[in-house]
Parts: C-alpha cells; sequence; structure tokens
C-alpha cells in the first residue's frame, strides 16, 4: 500500500513539475497561475486536515490564518521591509500564536460549541482587518512589494510556481510525519476515542492545542504565499465563507489521508474555473456537483486509490 501511494504522489508531482513547459509551448501560460494558486489553497488544506481529518476538530475559522499569514506580509512590505525570510517567518509566528490563543479556548469545548467559538474567532479578526483604515480597511490594499529571496524572483513565474510546489510537498510530508509519529497517533487516538486515552494516561488537550497550532502555522505560510500571489491583501481572506471553501476541500478529497485535501482542492477550484467560463450563474451547476460528490465518494476523492489513515 506505501509503495502504491509512493509512486501516485511520485507521478502527481512530476506532472506538476512538467506543467510549465508544456503549457508554455501550447500558449496557455494562465493555467500557471492557475495552478499555483490552487496549491496554495492546498497548503491550507493540508493544514485544515491535520486537525480535522486526523484530530476530529471541525474548526470552521481556518480562514483566519490565511489572513494574518497575508496581513503579516503586506505590513512588513508596507513599512518597507521586503525580505521573503522576514515576511514568510513573520506570517508563521503570527499565525501559529494567534492559533495557539483561539486554540486554548476553543479545545475545552467540542462539537457545535467548538465549532462556533473559532467561527466568532474568525469573524472578529475580520472585521480587525476591517477596521484597520491604514491598510486599506474593507478595500484591502496592494502588496507594496513582494518577498524578496536571494536567486529567487516571485514575479517570476515560474519562480514562484515551484517554490509553491516545493512547500506543498514539504507541507504534505511534514504532515505525514506527524500523523505517523506517537504524537500522532495520540492525536487520532483522541479522535476515536477520548476517554480511553485518558484512561491510559494521555491528556488531549496538549496534543490538541500543538496541533492546532501547527495548522496555524502551515496556514500562515499559505496566507503569505497567497499575498505574493494575488499582489494584493483584503479582509476577505479571513471571511467564514473562506473559511468553508477550504473545509469542503478537504471533505470533498477525504478527511485523513494525505491525497485528499491536494486532491479536493484542485477538484473544487479546477471545476470552478471551468464552469465560470462556461456561465455566469456556475454556482447553480456546482452546487449539485458538490452534493452528488459526497454522496457517491463518501471517503472522498482519494477514496478511489487508498483507505483514509485513520
Amino acid at each position: 500500500m506505501l509503495s502504491r501511494r509512493l509512486v501516485l504522489w511520485s507521478v502527481f508531482v512530476v506532472l506538476l513539475l512538467a506543467l510549465p513547459p508544456v503549457v508554455v509551448a501550447l500558449g496557455q501560460p494562465f493555467y500557471i497561475d492557475l495552478v499555483r494558486r490552487i496549491m496554495i489553497f492546498a497548503i491550507a488544506a493540508v493544514s485544515l486536515n491535520l486537525i480535522l481529518g486526523y484530530g476530529g476538530m471541525v474548526s470552521f475559522g481556518h480562514a483566519a490564518y490565511l489572513g494574518i499569514g497575508a496581513y503579516a506580509a503586506g505590513i512588513l512590505a508596507f513599512y518597507g521591509l521586503a525580505s521573503g525570510w522576514l515576511h514568510f517567518g513573520a506570517a508563521i509566528a503570527a499565525s501559529a500564536l494567534v492559533a495557539l490563543a483561539i486554540g486554548s479556548v476553543s479545545i475545552r469545548t467540542s462539537g457545535v460549541y467548538f465549532i462556533m467559538i473559532t467561527l466568532a474567532f474568525t469573524q472578529m479578526l475580520y472585521y480587525l482587518g476591517i477596521s484597520l483604515a491604514l491598510f486599506g480597511g474593507d478595500d484591502g490594499m496592494r502588496l507594496k512589494t513582494r518577498s524578496r529571496f536571494p536567486l529567487l524572483d516571485l514575479g517570476d513565474s515560474l519562480h514562484f510556481y515551484y517554490l509553491v510546489l516545493v512547500l506543498l510537498v514539504a507541507a504534505v510530508y511534514l504532515t505525514h510525519r506527524i500523523v505517523s509519529s506517537r504524537f500522532g497517533m495520540v492525536l487520532r487516538a483522541a479522535k476515536s476515542n477520548e476517554a480511553r486515552s485518558r484512561a491510559i494516561g494521555f491528556s488531549p488537550y496538549a496534543y490538541r492545542l500543538l496541533a492546532f497550532t501547527i495548522a496555524g502555522a502551515m496556514g500562515g505560510l499559505a496566507g503569505a504565499l497567497l499575498a505574493n500571489h494575488t499582489n494584493y491583501l483584503t479582509p476577505d481572506f479571513m471571511h467564514w465563507t473562506r473559511s468553508g471553501e477550504i473545509m469542503f476541500m478537504v471533505i470533498l478529497g477525504g478527511m485523513g489521508t494525505a491525497a485528499g485535501p491536494v486532491a479536493g482542492a484542485f477538484a473544487l477550484l479546477f471545476v470552478e474555473e471551468l464552469l465560470a467560463r462556461w456561465t455566469e450563474h456556475w454556482q447553480v451547476i456546482l452546487g449539485p456537483l458538490l452534493i452528488l460528490s459526497v454522496i457517491f465518494f463518501k471517503r472522498g476523492l482519494a477514496g478511489m486509490f487508498y483507505k483514509p489513515d485513520a
């Protein structure tokens, strides 16, 4: 089973590596930007899957870290600081700290209360973004300068594309290592049966809080990438509808699988793009398609290839 997964992942990565020269040769460079955007959201979905798919925490506020990461990079650029290491480091650190604060309160609850608290925190941050008139308020603001790295130009579509691809593979691998570790085993055990986890001497709270913080940090990284991709940032990055979109990527692809969030992100955003080109009423078509996918792919799209890890 492991070798089969490795082969599938290898084929997937090779296809993504080969995509830029192929689409350029076909005169369709637009697809480089499209796939790059999808991969950025795939990173956000991978981070949510860590707590949703493996930890059983239904967070409806994950877009908060997307927005915090974007604003961390944007605010530093606004004040003339262009170092990519500083942008990305600040995005990850700020998102991790906010996730730690939100998680320390939210994880003490469960079920619908957990959902509502994470949603409330996200909306608080969303309205905070609207109130920041210096940084554009509701209208958002243009990214003053893209993150700068030595030997790497994010203004170059190919450089940026391959950076995002490397970070996506790293995010998937990191999540796999976390889930396969003793820490991950406790996290999954708490999802399966919290009472038994306590009975054998493990307190789920600390493990869930650490997982929540790691997921927030990864979401912040996706936010910094998204700000560089759009060259613009807005409080809408943190809106609850964005959280729902990321959650549906995980559900559509398959919760508790390494490939699920990536498959869900590609499937959802590609279908959205195709339908939007066909008709302005594309949501009317997308809704029934998503309902049918949930009905007929109960383990998600990744379930067609292998069973969930949990």
